[in-house]
């Protein structure tokens, strides 16, 4: 595509930005577009990938039908067979009436499936079967219905990982990835944050007729620095934000970073390369940064260990003036137990715990248990911020949902997996 057809679809769906990747993934939507062939679009969250989809079903043959874009990760798994496929009368309890499902009302149309990783395995089975055959049936039918429906489809998640922990058909991933399109991370896109950032603050400034904001060169700077975890939704956020509650029109590198806080940045990715080479500073910085912790780590455990030795070697002398023998002098019918914690350079700290009686300090070491303590597992973890995202938020899924940065249906899933009462 030569660069004026570009810059006409860019025009036309409000597309703002010169990347060379931002062009090659419309070009190829472009390209994708008058063919039946099945369409998957990768990108992180907030990038953008709606807008494929639409290039794609405008400039098709099949423009002038119906276009449906279904979030899969917001529809509950009981449902969605039924929202997707439709469903007959008294199929399930609250089934009033028959319902036709979005294959059947797109039908010669375009289905858009977003966060598609978020399918259940059964409903990726059917699927299949509908990109393959063009064959499907209602929820609670035994008849075969036909579609003809183009699916494109788009995921902020690493299906080759889904699929090696098998939560992702791998033959439905490569029916889905005819045509794979890369949406670029706006961290990745230079100069475009500074474009994207001009262009919401003549938007706001239209809207509520005030002054555009502009920015000073060492607030551009921070921007295309910045690693944008949100992408393209973060970036209008932050502009609608600066434009309505700071009073100056001219915003400079102090200002921003009341917006962009050092702790924001450094829960975000690696900062970027304005210039587009890769550079190791910021990983460099971050290792040393790493390592200095870890140094006064080892430096405090070692002297929990020397405090540990210390009280030890108390306890020996103590046991030595009492003319302690053996194990009974201490041993009074009272539990005690030693745990034992890791510690760098086969340094080992000890903890003495006892149930002794109240102002009993005598702990017998002889006889004492010695348990190694273990982190938590990976299910227990996650376990217990679920637990504390549902207190935080008084119950309230959606809100839950997100805290921990993850779907409702998949956090319904996680619920019902770990039989967590709400």
């Amino acid at each position: 595509m030569n660069t004026s057809d570009l810059q006409n679809i860019k025009n036309r769906y409000g597309v703002i930005g010169r990347a060379p990747e931002l062009d090659r993934a419309l070009d190829v939507a472009i390209q994708v577009a008058p063919t039946d062939l099945s369409v998957l679009i990768f990108g992180e969250s907030g990038v953008g990938k709606e807008i494929i989809p639409k290039i794609i079903h405008d400039n098709s043959s099949r423009k002038h039908k119906n276009f449906f874009a279904i979030n899969c990760g917001s529809i509950p798994e009981g449902t969605i067979d039924s929202e997707l496929f439709g469903h007959e009368k008294g199929a399930f309890t609250g089934a009033m009436g028959e319902r036709e499902g979005y294959f059947g009302t797109a039908n010669g149309g375009t289905l858009f499936l977003d966060e598609v990783g978020e399918l259940p395995l059964a409903t990726q089975a059917r699927l299949l079967r509908v990109l393959e055959t063009g064959e499907y049936i209602r929820v609670g039918s035994s008849q075969v219905r036909k579609t003809d429906v183009r699916i494109v489809a788009a995921t902020n998640v690493n299906l080759h990982n889904a699929i090696k922990e098998r939560r992702f058909r791998e033959d439905l991933f490569y029916r889905l990835n005819t045509i794979p399109i890369i949406m670029p991370p706006l961290r990745e896109r230079g100069e475009d944050v500074v474009l994207l950032f001009r262009k919401f603050a003549a938007d706001i400034s239209q809207k509520y007729g005030m002054p555009a904001i502009r920015l000073t060169d060492d607030a551009k700077q921070l921007l295309m620095q910045y690693s944008w975890p949100g992408n393209i939704r973060q970036l209008k956020n932050l502009t609608e934000q600066i434009s309505i509650i700071t009073q100056e029109r001219v915003i400079t590198r102090d200002i921003l970073l009341q917006y962009i806080t050092p702790d924001e940045q450094q829960g975000g990715l690696v900062l970027a390369n304005p210039s587009g080479s890769h550079t190791y500073e910021n990983e460099r910085g971050i290792i040393y940064q790493l390592l200095f912790d870890l140094r006064k780590d080892v430096a405090a455990l070692k002297q929990m260990f020397n405090e540990s030795k210390s009280q030890s070697a108390s306890t020996e002398k103590l046991r030595a003036e009492a003319g302690h023998s053996g194990g009974n002098f201490f041993d009074q019918g009272y539990p005690t137990t030693i745990r034992v914690h890791d510690a760098p350079q086969d340094d080992v700290k000890y903890s003495i715990i006892t149930n002794s009686r109240p102002n009993d300090h005598r702990i017998d070491i002889d006889n004492a248990e010695v348990v190694e303590e273990t982190p938590l597992s990976m299910r227990e973890s996650e376990k217990r911020q679920i637990i504390q995202a549902l207190e935080r938020c008084h119950g309230k899924r959606r809100k839950a949902a997100e805290q921990l940065d993850i779907s409702e249906r998949t956090l319904y899933r996680k619920i019902k997996e770990y039989g967590i009462e709400i």
